[in-house]
């Protein structure tokens, strides 16, 4: 019987083997992680391969698959990353500590954790320069101060977030800003700071450089582990597996046709004018998948085979050895956009290999 496509083949043991050597890597300098799992959409399995790897918090963006991860039984701290207003009830009920950057957000955390009598724990995050989301150092002691009224709630720490919207690099400048700032607070307001969280994946570089990492303690990582790289320029960290997740799709047809369209070009069906090269006449495979259900551009063959373009169903390939054939299985490596968006399809299987 044949396995079910498209695919995508999830090794377990690498993203375990992964999350271990990353944990005693910064563990060198005390510096805890928490796995983040929202490119997996909060698969239970994965969650757990990293917990047996080491990871204590399991973080999220999305409360829905900290809930999954929940119903399913596993045994974490859980964190989520992205707090709304209208979700507060949820993240109460739900989630041990939560990342947040509004007074009235963390007032109604208060209300309803008040309501199930509960002490919930948040993250300040601080912006420190990529421009998301975070409270400007300035405005941070009053927000501290109001924050410090509020009952049945603790700063268990703060945070940033860089090299995700703006693309800033982690560095000791800005590290050490955040650790000078928890610093402050922790004298001020005679409060003790658990986490003080410096970033993600993109912060490996700052961390090898045998920097000061001050009073940073954790680091919060999902494409390290997942894909086995670094982020601010995509190179692999040494000793860590690369291809954990492999994306599997069908040839639905292999024919010789030529490289330029016949007739007047217009737009495509996404709004875009295409360019074509003349090749002449080239074996081309046609795979069942397409921009509906991955990032094509972050998709790379895994052997001589080059995409040349995709719509809403099919990705056109180049296939200049001539191999492919209609049934065939074509296998791809994916960088972090495809991951996340191929492990959102419903329409690809998602095989878990131990």
């Amino acid at each position: 019987m044949r396995s079910h496509l498209p695919r995508i083949e999830i090794s377990l043991s690498q993203i375990r083997d992964n999350t271990r050597l990353l944990t005693e890597l910064y563990g060198q300098k005390g510096v805890s992680l928490m796995g983040v799992s929202k490119a997996v959409l909060g698969n239970p399995a994965v969650a757990e391969a990293m917990i047996q790897g080491g990871v204590k918090f399991i973080a999220d963006s999305r409360i829905e698959n900290i809930q999954r991860m929940k119903l399913a039984g596993i045994a974490a701290q859980f964190v989520l990353l992205r707090t709304a207003l209208s979700q507060a009830e949820s993240v109460i009920e739900s989630v041990d500590i939560s990342l947040n950057t509004e007074i009235e957000t963390i007032q109604k955390l208060a209300y309803f954790a008040k309501a199930h009598q509960k002490t919930h724990q948040i993250i300040l995050m601080v912006e420190l320069g990529d421009l998301r989301e975070g409270i400007l150092p300035c405005d941070l002691p009053q927000f501290i101060r109001e924050t410090l009224t509020l009952s049945h709630i603790k700063i268990a720490g703060i945070g940033c977030n860089l090299a995700c919207y703006g693309g800033v690099k982690p560095d000791g400048r800005n590290m050490h800003k955040l650790s000078k700032l928890a610093a402050e607070i922790e004298k001020t307001f005679q409060i003790r700071l658990d986490i003080v969280s410096g970033g993600n994946s993109a912060n490996y570089d700052w961390y090898q450089s045998g920097q000061a990492i001050g009073k940073v303690n954790n680091l919060r990582l999902g494409e390290s582990i997942f894909l086995g790289r670094e982020i601010v320029n995509r190179k692999a960290i040494p000793g860590l597996h690369t291809h954990a997740f492999q994306l599997i799709a069908e040839v639905i047809e292999s024919k010789k046709k030529p490289s330029l369209p016949v007739g007047e070009i217009c737009q495509d069906a996404f709004g875009n004018v295409p360019k074509f090269e003349d090749r002449g006449i080239c074996r081309r495979a046609i795979v069942a998948l397409g921009r509906q259900d991955v990032l094509v551009s972050g998709l790379e063959s895994s052997s001589q085979i080059e995409i040349l373009g995709a719509s809403s169903d099919h990705i056109i390939l180049n296939d200049p050895n001539h191999r492919l054939q209609v049934g065939d299985e074509v296998s791809f490596n994916l960088d972090y956009g495809a991951l996340l968006t191929a492990m959102t399809s419903p329409f690809i299987k998602k095989q878990l290999n131990r």
